[in-house]
């Protein structure tokens, strides 16, 4: 049966499981008619193009996972960003695992979806926010069917919370192969400020395929800062869909670290309903063996005196294959826009491929719009300097690529995350840089 097949075949357990008369119920059950008449997507779709599912999709996947063997913090401790005191929801083949989890009712809420979804106190924000702003594509309405459990997240007015708050979903194997699908519900209302950090993490060396969809919304003056970090095992795939609403000089930043893993998709998508919103997305990709990351972003320019950023950087060594298509939309009324988008990328092996597609559609005449994108090798001279001076081939190469991805860690605002992520990438080198950059 092909997992198209097995999952519509499945909604009706998984209704027996859920309230059927609620709200949210209803908005499932047009979200499985979407994806029943657009099924997975393929590379007839434009969007798509460089990217196939095929070799993922064949994979007999357990829709409804049982947790699997017990997990203790000694197992998992590593992938915590442990330095700094954080919140933390946590999650174990789609549960929750209290015992590993830290969250809040204090002056706001970081606790789960399944909660929010299913108790009074919770409608309000529900009603205004749930599945507002996801697009209804075929991923995103595969998610959209199934969602029961992930973060919910709730930042009133005039609040800066304290701590970063992390959100990690481990899959321990379980299955033959496991597919999860959280859903994550961010909110932080006028003047307010958080962090997040993001992880999906296998344990296991069965195949595993997270379908993950985040809707965040920055209202009047909020921040938001969010990290993913993506360094999965290469038994694992990632369908990560991200969605950003902001109000009026809202601040909004989205970093993706993508380092590891089979297949990743982040399809991140910026919509500015407001005037005075900066939206800033930075990545970092370093690839090999036959790995393949897509980075698709949206930032979509509604009203005028704008700006948005965006400065994505890619390795790729060996057979690995990239993909960055980034597009930028400026309404009419957007006048005073500043909208800028760089893609650099380094080809560390002749076997290596990127697919980069910068798009800028503008339909304002008083703009500041640019884009470019620059697909190269290391530069000889540069490694040729520093060999002249004792520094030896292989560290060379790792210090010049790590320069030339120093630019996105320099916006990273929390000092252990920057730290985490110096490290993954030394490592990923193959080298020890030193940290004293």
């Amino acid at each position: 049966m092909e997992l198209k097949d097995k999952i519509l075949s499945s909604y009706v357990a998984f209704e027996n499981g859920v309230d059927m008369n609620s709200d949210i119920h209803e908005i499932r059950s047009k979200a499985l008619e979407n994806f029943e008449k657009l099924g997975f997507p393929t590379k007839k779709l434009e969007a798509w193009k460089y990217t196939s599912l095929n070799s993922i999709l064949k994979n007999d996947f357990s829709i409804f996972p049982d947790r699997g063997r017990s997990v203790e913090l000694a197992d998992v401790k590593k992938y915590f960003i442990h330095d700094i005191d954080a919140y933390k929801v946590v999650f174990i083949d789609g549960k929750y695992s209290s015992f590993l989890s830290a969250t809040t009712h204090e002056n706001f809420d970081v606790c789960l979806m399944s909660s929010a979804l299913n108790k009074p106190k919770y409608k309000a924000v529900i009603d205004k926010y749930f599945n507002k702003i996801a697009k209804q594509d075929n991923l995103t309405s595969l998610n959209t069917a199934f969602a029961t459990e992930g973060a919910y997240i709730y930042i009133p007015k005039n609040i800066e919370v304290q701590k970063p708050i992390q959100i990690i979903n481990f899959t321990t194997g379980s299955e033959h192969a496991t597919m999860t699908q959280p859903r994550n519900l961010i909110v932080v209302e006028e003047n307010s400020h958080v962090q997040i950090i993001e992880r999906h993490q296998s344990l296991t060396s069965n195949a595993v395929l997270t379908n993950s969809v985040t809707e965040i919304y920055a209202a009047k003056s909020a921040t938001v800062d969010v990290y993913k970090i993506q360094n999965d095992d290469l038994n694992a795939s990632l369908i990560d869909n991200t969605y950003v609403n902001q109000r009026s000089n809202s601040v909004a930043s989205v970093h993706t670290f993508s380092f590891g893993g089979n297949i990743t998709r982040n399809n991140l998508n910026f919509y500015q309903n407001g005037e005075h919103i900066d939206s800033i997305l930075k990545g970092v990709t370093i690839l090999e063996g036959k790995q393949h990351v897509d980075h698709h972003t949206l930032v979509h320019h509604i009203e005028p005196n704008c700006e948005s950023h965006q400065d994505y950087k890619g390795i790729y060594d060996e057979r690995s294959t990239g993909v960055f298509n980034g597009k930028v939309i400026v309404n009419k009324e957007a006048q005073k826009t500043n909208a800028y988008q760089k893609n650099n990328n380094v080809l560390v092996s002749d076997r290596a491929t990127i697919n980069a597609k910068p798009q800028l559609e503008i339909f304002a005449d008083d703009v500041k719009c640019s884009h470019g994108c620059t697909i190269g090798q290391l530069d000889d001279n540069a490694l040729f300097y520093m060999q002249q001076r004792g520094i030896p081939q292989k560290e060379g190469k790792a210090l010049l690529m790590y320069a030339f991805a120093n630019t996105v860690l320099e916006s990273v605002k929390i000092p252990e995350v920057k730290s985490r992520i110096t490290k993954i990438i030394a490592n990923k080198l193959g080298v020890n840089i030193g940290f004293n950059l």
